[in-house]
């Protein structure tokens, strides 16, 4: 769901349900191991600690297609492992795009019944309507944004495969 306001702030946010635990989904987000191996696999790493760095690598297969090595980097704002990482995020990718600064991500995880997880993304992403439209999945050709990376999330998770490869 996508909302804009006359203010020009515009708030993604995503809703997954997921058969796995908290934990199992906090580590899909948090560990390079898990999290370059969904989305568009690149590596994403963390330092756990308020003020602590964000960065995202694009995979080699990326690096060929001729993006740079870092995509995305950022800081950690909040922690509350397993339910709740609230973190900075700007894409290094593109010159307009990072020049539009850093946005706001907010990743909620609420356990649930039968062993089914709800995972919440919200990205706040005020005054940069490219990165929007990027996230959403609106730029042909540059995959699926959000949407794509939260559903591969959620099969690699519950099936062991990713949706693609």
């Amino acid at each position: 769901m996508t909302t804009m306001t006359d203010t020009g702030v515009t708030t993604q946010v995503y809703r997954v349900f997921i058969k796995a635990t908290p934990e199992a989904i906090w580590d899909a987000i948090t560990n390079p191991d898990w999290n370059e191996r969904y989305g568009y696999r690149g590596r994403s790493e963390y330092d756990l600690r308020p003020g602590g760095a964000f960065r995202a690598d694009a995979s080699p297969e990326m690096q060929a297609m001729g993006m740079p090595e870092h995509l995305l980097d950022g800081e950690v704002v909040e922690t509350d492992p397993p339910r709740r990482l609230v973190q900075t995020w700007r894409v290094l990718w593109d010159s307009d795009m990072t020049a539009e600064g850093f946005t706001r991500l907010t990743w909620e995880i609420e356990a649930g019944d039968a062993g089914i997880a709800t995972l919440t993304v919200t990205h706040e992403l005020e005054a940069a309507p490219k990165v929007a439209r990027q996230v959403a999945g609106e730029v042909p050709e540059a995959g699926g944004g959000w949407s794509w990376i939260l559903s591969d999330l959620k099969t690699l998770l519950e099936t062991g495969a990713p949706l693609a490869g």
